[in-house]
């Protein structure tokens, strides 16, 4: 339970910061005026889904699972909470080619970040594993 509430509040700081860099960006870009509702439900959306994408890495903690059940339960808890979301919210039209765009894109970018994550983690267990033999 305390990593599930420490991973939630670094997924909703994260959020927010991520929301107040991309409305930076916008008033950097020339907009002197920014509509509140619009930022508000925006702001709130960054931060649920950085808390979603924080939060639910703890199916990679259960080593009763497989990988790839692991892998899947995390795939289709993201993908179900994102789009929800981001339907609800307005960040792209509820239409099937916008669907179909948003879907191919998100799961790019999952596969992408995924193999980041595997590769990054199977270095760090190959360092492990020869320090444990040097010793």
């Amino acid at each position: 339970m305390k990593t599930f509430l420490i991973r939630s509040i670094l997924g909703i700081f994260f959020g927010a910061f991520l929301s107040v860099l991309m409305t930076n960006a916008v008033v950097l870009s020339g907009q002197e005026t920014l509509d509140s509702g619009l930022f508000l439900r925006n702001s709130i959306g960054s931060m649920l889904c950085g808390w979603f994408f924080t939060a639910s890495t703890l199916y990679f903690e259960n080593h009763k699972w497989s990988l790839a059940k692991q892998t899947a339960a995390h795939f289709v808890t993201i993908i179900v909470l994102y789009f929800v979301l981001a339907v609800g919210i307005g960040w792209f039209p509820f239409t099937v080619s916008s669907m179909l765009l948003m879907i191919a894109i998100f799961v790019f970018f999952y596969i992408l970040i995924w193999i980041a994550f595997y590769f990054y983690f199977r270095k760090q267990a190959r360092k492990m594993n020869e320090e444990l033999n040097k010793g």
